[in-house]
């Protein structure tokens, strides 16, 4: 898997390089430290969420995030708007589709976003992508991962319908674009234990998305610097070897100290990737 290694370190480069625009329209409760995620890729967040900024901002950014974590009426016009502009002009979209399952709002919602055609990446957790496929029925809360299913058959089913790359992440992460597939094996568990870590997953990919024209391996980026990332904060706040963490507090600080900090070396020494 060399050449998926070099990949991830010659795009976190071209980012760190050309600092591109990112118009991020996401959660909420998330949206400073998803910001700062992507400043420390060396890339530049716009928060922008007011629709009459719209057709001024998303035309000039590389990349454009959609994350339905806290859905407003309002909320949702603007992320149709943004996409149809993303559409219209050649950026490249992420939406995720959070908590799609937990009401009749968020999945007519995501329905909407998803009419648009401008989606590059999907992503969700387990839960997510099994409503997306009709594979689950409901979710109990935006973090549930119960999804019992073939992500080897599913990933790429809902990639080929829906013309996007598609990312189901979880203890292992599934990518696929309907043709080729990835699982990546970066990660810890602390990433599901505080809210924000797929949020902040969106904006790295969306980092990645700015600066390649190949959606499968922008999302494998994401995958691998935010999963190198949480090891090596992991690492930086156990008590000992193998042990407890000190804390999730400390270990968002050191989360956001390691992507600034991530390093080609790092990536050659701890990236696991497998083709599937």
């Amino acid at each position: 898997m060399s050449q998926w290694i070099a990949m991830a370190q010659q795009v976190l480069a071209q980012v760190r390089a050309s600092q591109p625009l990112i118009h991020l329209i996401t959660n909420a409760v998330t949206r400073g430290e998803v910001a700062n995620a992507v400043l420390t890729l060396g890339a530049r967040p716009v928060m922008a969420h007011a629709a009459e900024e719209i057709t001024d901002i998303t035309p000039r950014a590389r990349a454009l995030v959609l994350n339905l974590g806290t859905p407003s009426r309002e909320r949702v016009e603007v992320m149709v708007l943004a996409a149809q502009q993303a559409r219209a002009h050649g950026v490249p979209v992420l939406f995720d589709p959070v908590g799609v399952g937990i009401s009749t709002f968020r999945r007519a919602s995501a329905a909407r976003v998803l009419a648009t055609g401008a989606l590059t990446v999907v992503r969700g957790n387990a839960d997510e992508i099994g409503v997306l496929a009709g594979m689950v029925d409901t979710m109990t809360g935006v973090d549930a991962q119960h999804a019992d299913y073939e992500r080897a058959v599913v990933v790429p089913a809902l990639a080929r319908a829906y013309r996007a790359v598609v990312v189901c992440t979880g203890a292992t992460d599934w990518v696929s674009d309907g043709a080729r597939g990835l699982v990546v094996e970066n990660g810890h568990p602390a990433l599901r234990r505080f809210a924000g870590a797929g949020d902040m997953l969106d904006g790295v990919i969306a980092a990645a998305m700015a600066v390649t024209s190949d959606p499968l391996i922008a999302a494998m980026c994401g995958l691998v610097w935010l999963g190198i990332a949480a090891e090596e904060a992991a690492r930086a706040v156990q008590v000992s070897p193998g042990g407890a963490l000190m804390g999730l507090g400390s270990f968002r600080v050191k989360l956001l100290d390691a992507l600034d900090r991530l390093t080609a070396e790092q990536i050659q020494q701890n990236a696991r990737i497998r083709l599937v």
